[in-house]
């Protein structure tokens, strides 16, 4: 029992131990260390869902990362790069895409929808206040009765 206890465990161990691989890349200097950080961060991998090259185990972000630090290797400047990742595999790859006409509907969206938001407020507020009943002033008798009333509830 206790032996297939402990063949279960190294089973287990040794599975778990082949899924975490972690890749090391050596770098010239630290900043471009902090580039390819920097890179892996802000670009988005192409199979997954809202998730970063660095946070993703997909087979296609594990490709991205290493033709990143090739980049990086030979020198080319960071806006080659992106260039060069948005040309191979798409807009999708920013998390903040580019201003472009094929994009304006994503960056002016959510403006229009809040200008049109404020006209509906406004448009609500100003038909109500035109329909609320007009408040005159109580006439002398009114008052009268009124403090005759709220000396007797006293």
């Amino acid at each position: 029992m206790l032996r297939t206890f402990f063949i279960l465990c190294v089973f287990c161990l040794s599975a778990v131990n082949s899924q975490a691989l972690v890749e090391v890349y050596q770098f010239d200097s630290d900043q471009q260390r902090q580039r390819y950080q920097s890179f892996v961060d802000d670009l988005r991998c192409p199979k997954c869902q809202n998730q970063n090259l660095a946070g993703s185990d997909s087979p296609i972000a594990s490709d991205l990362r290493r033709e990143l630090h090739e980049l990086l290797k030979n020198g080319m400047s960071d806006k080659e790069i992106v260039d060069f990742m948005v040309d191979r595999y798409g807009d999708y790859v920013l998390y903040s895409p580019r201003l472009q006409p094929n994009t304006w509907l994503l960056w002016f969206a959510p403006l229009a929808l809040l200008m049109v938001g404020g006209l509906v407020i406004a448009l609500i507020v100003r038909r109500r206040n035109a329909s609320a009943p007009e408040r005159t002033p109580l006439t002398k008798t009114e008052q009268d009765r009124l403090n005759a009333l709220l000396k007797k509830a006293k």
